[in-house]
């Protein structure tokens, strides 16, 4: 259920007054630690990618099947955790990323993204089940049942 244009107002008020009081605490709940977290994971994780590489061809040169595997094992970790650390931080990012840092982390719309789907069109980004069940809400309304 949206919010109404008074509980907007009163939200956007309480996220400009926490913003002003508690900066750090708003740079928190933005999320942009969690970005630097993750970012800093992808580089370890690179780092062991590398320390695997390495690993894996000193076991090839030495001829040490059990070293080789150990170290294409830590290349497969090491590459794990990169790509869902990188898709965790791509996908918690936002749009006050480029702007001000002091700028308010809004809740437009009730939470609610920026863009609507088409009238009669239900939107691209929902799950199986709410595109079936759109559909199927629309057979019976159809049909006058």
């Amino acid at each position: 259920m949206p919010l109404s244009e008074e509980e907007l107002r009163l939200l956007e008020q309480m996220e400009r007054a926490l913003v002003a009081e508690d900066p750090k605490l708003a740079s928190t709940m933005r999320g942009t630690s969690i970005r630097r977290h993750a970012r800093r994971r992808i580089y370890i994780a690179a780092g062991l990618f590398v320390v695997g590489v390495v690993v894996l061809m000193t076991g090839a040169i030495l001829s040490r099947t059990i070293v080789g595997i150990v170290g294409f094992v830590v290349m497969l970790g090491a590459a794990y955790v990169a790509l869902s650390s990188w898709r965790g931080a791509s996908s918690s990012t936002d749009a006050t990323e480029a702007g001000d840092p002091h700028e308010p982390f809004t809740l437009i719309e009730g939470g609610r993204s920026g863009r609507k789907p088409q009238r009669g069109r239900p939107a691209q980004n929902n799950s199986f089940m709410e595109r079936f069940e759109e559909r199927w809400r629309r057979r019976r309304n159809q049909d006058g049942i």
